[in-house]
């Protein structure tokens, strides 16, 4: 049982920067689309209007932003897993704007998939919706942190769960059009 929570808590704290990063675009409300109207060889937009420069650069920055104040607490963070078995994985801030670059761009791939499928713009997707971004996170957190199974497992639960949630919230709060 107590490696189960373990790998929740490392998962909580890998997920800081995506986390960050995917939920921030949506408040900036971006005018200058990321495909600049470009149609793809199927003849339909390569990503959409929804996927913006001013998103991409504002939820990159506020991801590593978010991550790197993780960053400043990680020796007291640290310690205390410690005391109970465990470490927390280290996500420096070049790390914090990898992970953070690569939930966008794995969001922008969800785009780009649903797309090619001929779904519109807030169509929903059910786990590419959600999961789209934490996949960008994980093909690079690969690379630069150690991976479990078990933040793998978690991350994907949490991700579905605070995706929902997050969603309705932003739709009631009208930042979304679409609750999911």
């Amino acid at each position: 049982m107590a490696d189960f929570l373990t790998e929740f808590w490392k998962a909580l704290y890998f997920l800081i920067s995506p986390y960050a990063a995917n939920a921030f675009p949506p408040l900036v409300k971006g005018k200058r689309a990321i495909d600049f109207g470009k149609k793809f060889i199927d003849g339909k937009r390569l990503l959409g209007d929804g996927k913006t420069w001013e998103g991409l650069i504002a939820g990159t920055l506020f991801g590593t932003l978010c991550g790197s104040i993780a960053w400043l607490f990680h020796p007291k963070l640290n310690k205390i897993a410690l005391d109970y078995g465990f470490s927390i994985p280290l996500i420096t801030p070049e790390k914090a704007f990898l992970l953070s670059l690569a939930a966008l761009l794995g969001d922008m791939s969800g785009s780009f998939i649903k797309r090619r499928l001929g779904m519109e713009r807030g169509a929903p997707a059910p786990v590419l919706d959600q999961l789209d971004f934490f996949f960008g996170s994980l093909l690079i957190g690969f690379f630069i942190v150690k991976i479990t199974i078990g933040i793998i497992i978690w991350g994907a639960v949490l991700t579905l769960i605070i995706h929902r949630i997050a969603n309705i919230i932003g739709h009631l709060l009208k930042i979304k059009k679409e609750p999911w």
